[in-house]
């Protein structure tokens, strides 16, 4: 069985790419804070998601470090795809989305990092009326993706894992479709 981390920054397209992918291949998807939420709702410990934030960081980790585990198991009897932020931008700094003891657990077989040009993630960001996005200028979103890059080899280094950047350019869909798909089969 086959384990892939997919991660994209907010406006990548990498939903997109993903759900259409899942159309053609044969992987169970997992939404990493999706399994969280779900397993702090299962203890008792939050109502949603949202919540999830506000917990401790003990509580955090304890609940990452669960998800990992069942994201795990999963694995053992499915191809299974994790949708998850490779880092996320903070006002004090660039935070791991997949810190060690998430890695050691999970010990994935491929980092997908869905990418698109600045000025399209721009234009994306600002004509999704689901999401209250954060407005950033075009070197921070280029910084972002540079961040996921050398976040994506030191996860690689740690796991023996390979890291595969896939382009998601406007009008362009059905060939980015076709190169994951080729990816995963």
């Amino acid at each position: 069985m086959t384990l892939v981390v997919l991660t994209g920054i907010p406006g990548s397209g990498s939903t997109t790419i993903l759900n259409k992918t899942l159309e053609k291949v044969d992987y169970l998807h997992l939404n990493y804070g999706d399994v969280m939420t779900q397993i702090a709702i299962d203890n008792n410990i939050v109502e949603n998601r949202d919540q999830l934030r506000k917990l401790s960081p003990e509580t955090q980790k304890d609940i990452q470090k669960q998800a990992a585990a069942k994201i795990s198991e999963e694995s053992q009897s499915n191809n299974v795809i994790v949708d998850t932020h490779c880092t996320i931008s903070t006002p004090k700094g660039f935070l791991p989305g997949l810190p060690k003891w998430v890695l050691e657990d999970l010990n994935p077989d491929l980092f997908i990092l869905v990418e698109a040009n600045p000025d399209e993630i721009i234009y994306r960001r600002l004509n999704d009326d689901t999401r209250e996005r954060d407005v950033e200028r075009v070197k921070d979103i280029q910084l972002h993706q540079e961040m996921n890059r050398a976040a994506a080899m030191a996860y690689a280094t740690l796991t023996g894992a390979t890291v595969k950047i896939i382009e998601n350019h406007d009008n362009h869909l059905d060939p980015t479709i076709r190169k994951m798909v080729e990816l995963l089969e």
